[in-house]
């Protein structure tokens, strides 16, 4: 038990409910707190700010690097590869509302038939929405450049479009093409998110992969959702290829 939060919550006149209504989250979050997991900064701010304590004193500096794992960090893969067709297979099977694939060719799912199989039966129920480079676009080629395959990387974002043309027909699903910096490539299924991390010189599949979970309290998750909006929302509409 936090005896300093629950003191602190005592003399500010404030039970777990007041809290939770305060700085919108469930009451179980508070409670968390309270038995020992911290908040996030964003909303240690806000706590401390309704207490009227200095956040040190609640949560000395070195009680908060002990808890350096974030609760939205649901793993990390050292590359994409370590991530077998089953694994994604299981990551799409359980959305219910919502995927969503921005990547420059994403041709790693285009070629597994079963995942482009379990993406039509899904866009039945689940809206689908999947961003491409566009293969002619500056940064595409320049991607290409830096990975050392040249029109390569064009030439694996049309194979990827022509293997998900069955895909892509559904009426479910959109498709837009995108001329932006990918800074990281995000696979999405409701509230999970796969992260592959872009660096210069590595292609993706040799990259890291982290995989987040958006809860009450996430802001890494809540970042990568407002990039990829914004990639979205500056994407050429294909609805037919």
């Amino acid at each position: 038990m936090n005896e300093v939060l629950r003191r602190a919550m005592y003399d500010a006149n404030l039970t777990d409910l007041d809290l939770s209504a305060q700085l919108e989250v469930d009451p179980k979050t508070v409670r968390n707190w309270m038995h020992g997991r911290i908040p996030h900064r964003r909303t240690r701010d806000a706590l401390t700010r309704l207490l009227g304590v200095d956040e040190d004193v609640i949560w000395p500096r070195s009680l908060r690097a002990e808890n350096v794992h974030p609760a939205e960090v649901a793993g990390v893969y050292p590359r994409r590869t370590s991530i077998s067709s089953l694994n994604w297979l299981s990551f799409y099977e359980a959305a219910t509302s919502e995927i969503g694939i921005l990547a420059y060719s994403a041709l790693f799912l285009a070629e597994d038939a079963r995942v482009v199989r379990l993406l039509i039966e899904k866009s039945r129920t689940v809206r689908i929405r999947i961003a491409l480079g566009a293969p002619e676009s500056m940064n595409v080629v320049e991607r290409g450049a830096e990975e050392e395959i040249g029109e390569a990387m064009s030439a694996k974002i049309r194979n990827s479009l022509a293997l998900l043309r069955p895909l892509l027909i559904q009426d479910g699903v959109k498709l837009r093409l995108h001329d932006t910096v990918l800074y990281n490539s995000m696979y999405r299924s409701d509230d999970q998110l796969l992260v592959n991390q872009h660096a210069y010189g590595i292609p993706a599949a040799q990259s890291p992969v982290f995989h987040y979970r958006q809860s009450v309290d996430s802001e890494m998750f809540d970042s990568y959702l407002t990039s990829f909006e914004a990639v979205w929302s500056r994407g050429q509409d294909r609805s037919v290829i």
